[in-house]
């Protein structure tokens, strides 16, 4: 018979629990949701209630139960005390599940997890309150309209979000603040991550991570680690109770999706870019890539160019990525055959890396695409008043200034299967980056917008949103559409529609450099 212990995320008790646990009784299991000290049901916190006495509630309950070996499940900050506890009983643990949850490391704080930067700052601040320990206070639950902040409320009634508001309980601070503290024990244990897809976490997402050379994302290769999606928000135990109870049935017998060696050692955006582009003379300028056209002098020669200043196009990658990346997306194929390609027509491909490593880095992002553009409108190989700016994917929020308010020199937007408004899951975003509202200052702009078939269902859904607000205002926007193809498809999806699609794209955006245009 397996046993499970459920452990609660932040401000919630072992109540949250109770309908899952009723499905895994019924199916013949234990299930044992706990209640942490300070929490609805727990032991009552006092001054010094941190981490580590969240963690020695979960190991007094593993003393406690008769059965060999258990199963130990954290749903968000439970994954700290989870962890904790099995890196201190290893042998009486048979696996871990992550629930929506990333896998944290050995000296982390679980407050390093929290996907909003809302609740991250207002938890600093509580901490400095108490000179920098945790005794600020305990931080109040969220409203019911609140804890979107803390994941997804996709599926949860508006009815169990006034309940989950009205159990929850202040969350000691040092519980948060307080870093976790392993020997390496528990990452030898089988484990398993449930991914809510309507949270913005997917299996194709983690294979993509692994794919980045991040050691944090490679190690999730390893065979022991199993996965399961689940189509909702970062609340399952309360939206699909059911389906969450046969799930971790399912992954304490063993079962889940692996990821493959091969996402790590030959990641698919590492692969051969879809068109057969010839190499071109490229310059390395600090963050910045020029990727030049025939005719033009090498920058330190001075010469003149043949036929005069040409135009750029700047290719601006997504993200957020992790920081180590290598190599870095400037030396991806697909930039680096963007770029090729728009030189093979007289156009100086730039390529750049900025520095959007987590959601709330848009600025400085911007800070280094503005950096990279000044670079590139100096350099008088460069007509200065024919750019044009190409977005991808995560990258697309980073449009919006320019689109609000484009120079006159911007001669065309592009965006590739972009992100380009808030996602449901994710943090609210700073107000400068919402494409999806800034188009209405685009005026007469040419905006060509690549979107693929089998689009990730939550990015498809913010460029519908775009188009609409595209189209309320009459902005100028043709789309090219790649008929079954993938996210990232230029590397993924070696078809006729695929190349056509690039090749379009890419003609089109330098023609709209070769003409004019008006702002009225």
């Amino acid at each position: 018979m397996t046993t499970f212990v459920l452990v609660p995320g932040a401000h919630t008790g072992g109540w949250v629990w109770r309908e899952v646990a009723g499905v895994l009784r019924e199916a013949g299991a234990e299930a044992h949701p706990v209640s942490l000290t300070g929490m609805d049901g727990g032991r009552e916190a006092g001054p010094g209630t941190d981490l580590e006495t969240h963690v020695r509630d979960v190991v007094e309950l593993i003393d406690r139960l008769d059965g060999p070996r258990v199963v130990l499940v954290g749903h968000g900050y439970g994954v700290h005390p989870v962890l904790g506890a099995a890196d201190r009983r290893p042998d009486r643990v048979a696996g871990i599940v992550h629930l929506d949850t990333a896998p944290p490391r050995n000296g982390e704080p679980a407050l390093a997890l929290v996907p909003d930067p809302g609740p991250r700052g207002r938890t600093a601040r509580r901490a400095g309150e108490g000179g920098g320990d945790g005794d600020g206070g305990p931080l109040p639950p969220p409203r019911p309209d609140g804890w979107h902040r803390w994941g997804s409320t996709a599926g949860v009634s508006a009815e169990t979000l006034e309940l989950l508001s009205r159990r929850a309980a202040p969350q000691p601070l040092r519980t948060l603040t307080r870093p976790l503290r392993l020997t390496g024990a528990a990452l030898e244990l089988p484990s398993t991550g449930v991914l809510c897809t309507a949270n913005g976490s997917s299996i194709a997402a983690v294979e993509a991570l692994a794919g980045f050379g991040d050691p944090r994302f490679t190690a999730l290769a390893d065979p022991r680690v199993g996965f399961f999606e689940i189509g909702t928000g970062h609340w399952p135990m309360l939206s699909r109770p059911g389906e969450l109870a046969g799930i971790l049935l399912r992954a304490a017998a063993g079962e889940g999706h692996r990821v493959a060696a091969s996402a790590v050692e030959r990641p698919p955006h590492l692969e051969p870019f879809v068109l057969d582009v010839p190499e071109r003379r490229r310059e390395r300028i600090g963050h910045v890539d020029l990727h030049l056209p025939d005719g033009l002098p090498d920058r330190a020669s001075g010469g003149t160019p043949v036929g005069g200043p040409r135009p750029a196009v700047v290719f601006v990658h997504g993200g957020p990525l992790p920081a180590g990346v290598r190599p870095t997306p400037r030396d991806w194929p697909a930039f680096v055959g963007y770029a090729r390609r728009a030189a093979g027509l007289g156009v100086v491909g730039v390529t750049l890396d900025h520095r959007l490593h987590g959601p709330g880095d848009h600025a400085r992002a911007a800070e280094d695409v503005a950096a990279a553009v000044d670079l590139v409108r100096a350099d008088p190989r460069v007509d200065a008043e024919r750019v044009a700016l190409w977005f991808f994917s995560g990258g697309g929020p980073l449009s919006a200034p320019w689109l609000a308010a484009p120079p006159p020199w911007l001669r065309c937007v592009a965006a590739t299967y972009p992100l380009l408004a808030p996602l449901p899951a994710g943090p609210p975003p700073d107000p400068r980056f919402r494409p999806v509202e800034a188009v209405r200052g685009a005026g007469r702009l040419p905006i060509v917008l690549t979107r693929v078939e089998l689009e990730h269902p939550a990015f498809a859904a913010t460029v519908g949103e775009f188009l609409t607000a595209a189209g309320e205002c009459g902005a100028d926007v043709e789309v090219i559409d790649v008929p079954g193809a993938h996210h990232g498809f230029e590397t993924v999806d070696r078809t006729e529609e695929a190349r056509d699609a690039v090749e379009r794209a890419v003609r089109s955006v330098v023609r709209h450099l070769d003409g004019c245009r008006s702002n009225g």
